[in-house]
């Protein structure tokens, strides 16, 4: 529920409440960091990712001479990106609730 309170000329209108039926807010999980190029260190072939997306630490291949490693071997953010473009995003994980013991 909200409250507004409308100004009409200079005479004050009392407030109201309005119900939030008709409000929407973007929850942001996600704000976007950079833009860059994934591709192999050793062959500088463009590489894949994964379509749900990754994490800096998460393993990838190369497709064409089979070099792995973790993803932040692959990326570069300098300019200019090449057609392999990515966009790196940070994201807000869930809070967990603490463990006992």
């Amino acid at each position: 529920m909200a409250l507004h309170r409308d100004l009409e000329g200079a005479r004050a209108v009392p407030a109201r409440f309005v119900d939030a039926t008709g409000e929407r807010r973007l929850a942001r999980t996600s704000w976007q960091l950079a833009s860059g190029t994934l591709a192999c260190p050793a062959c500088d072939a463009p590489v894949l990712p994964a379509p749900h997306g990754m994490s800096p630490s998460d393993a990838i291949t190369c497709g064409y001479c089979r070099h792995g490693g973790a993803v932040r071997d692959f990326l570069s953010l300098a300019e200019p990106t090449r057609p392999a473009r990515v966009v790196v995003r940070v994201r807000r994980l869930p809070l967990r609730a603490p463990e006992r013991a």
